[in-house]
């Protein structure tokens, strides 16, 4: 396993590398300009001085090294400059990648609003999840019953229905009709484990976009959870659990349970990165100041720096969390084996 996990990790280096060319090369060619969103009044020969400061005109492979040295080598030591109150080389002359929009440290962007997004969104799957996997798991057991029935009818509704339609609809009937939740989310609310109030607050302004994106995420979880215990149900090993005499229960969740569980965790694992890439839709639609609202203000603006980084972290986060699903998977099923 050890064996199997360095060459993965040996093989990600060239694919992250190959990854991180493709976006930049992509991106490159679109028609963004950092002075497009300045005044008309700024002269010609300053707006050319403040492309030549971002580096816009040099030629392109100068500007794709410049760019992965500044987001592999110079901004994580600025993290961990951050994180560990020490000093690694040059701190102060060190280049950084530069927001167009807001001309601050596209880093630091990001840290600034990944934490919204892994509270609200984070939260969301775990709710999913918390729900989805009982749910498959009695409607498999119950096949065809009413139970089952319900099940697959909210599943196809929280799959099909697209969450800004299902956000709208939380909006219009729970905060504008019963007034019991507020329609935006105040990301400048300051929470303290001393202010009970605060808590309330905060709990309240998640409710509607946890419950909008667990819905999806359950209807996911759960349909495939409930497949693949159907298909552990009526295998030989079920029926010779249960004709050694082993009670129902530890027959269901001890055995066809702890096998039907092992392609549902390699989904869940694959399903990580999207809490980091943050719902875009339903971050706009209750103005969750988070990376999905970062990367839909960062496209709208023109702000190609931001959107490339973004893009290229999500790429990173695949590739782990599709190395992490390969390992999780051989650990739960001792049939696989990596050499």
């Amino acid at each position: 396993m050890t064996k199997y996990i360095i060459q993965r990790l040996i093989i990600a280096v060239p694919t992250i590398l190959i990854i991180s060319f493709i976006v930049f090369a992509i991106l490159e060619l679109s028609p963004s300009d950092p002075v497009g969103q300045l005044p008309l009044t700024i002269p010609p020969e300053v707006r050319e001085q403040i492309r030549e400061a971002l580096g816009v005109n040099d030629p392109f492979m100068i500007k794709y090294v410049k760019w992965l040295r500044q987001f592999l080598i110079n901004e994580p030591l600025n993290i961990l400059e951050n994180a560990t109150g020490m000093t690694f080389g040059d701190s102060e002359g060190r280049l950084r990648y530069i927001s167009w929009q807001t001309r601050s440290p596209i880093v630091d962007l990001i840290g600034q609003r990944w934490g919204q997004t892994f509270l609200v969104v984070g939260s969301a799957y775990v709710l999913g999840i918390m729900i989805a996997i009982p749910i498959g798991v009695i409607s498999a057991y119950k096949q065809y019953s009413l139970f089952d029935q319900v099940g697959t009818f909210f599943a196809m509704v929280g799959f099909s229905v697209p969450t800004f339609f299902t956000g709208l609809m939380f909006i219009v009937f729970f905060s504008v009709k019963l007034k019991w939740f507020p329609s935006i989310y105040d990301t400048t609310l300051q929470v303290s484990f001393n202010d009970f109030d605060s808590i309330v607050t905060q709990f309240k302004q998640m409710v509607m976009p946890m419950t909008v994106l667990g819905l999806f995420y359950m209807a996911q979880i759960s349909r495939f959870t409930r497949s693949a215990m159907l298909d552990n149900l009526h295998q030989d090993y079920i029926r010779t659990a249960r004709s050694k005499g082993l009670n129902e229960r530890k027959v269901v969740l001890g055995h066809a349970l702890r096998n039907s569980l092992i392609p549902v965790v390699t989904l869940i694992t694959l399903g990580i990165p999207g809490i980091f890439q943050g719902a875009v839709i339903t971050e706009q639609i209750f103005r969750i100041n988070g990376l999905g609202q970062l990367l839909i203000i960062a496209i709208q603006g023109g702000d190609l720096p931001t959107v490339q980084s973004l893009t290229f972290i999500f790429a990173v986060l695949i590739v782990v969390f599709n190395i992490v699903a390969d390992v999780l998977y051989a650990l739960l099923d001792p049939r696989v084996a990596y050499n």
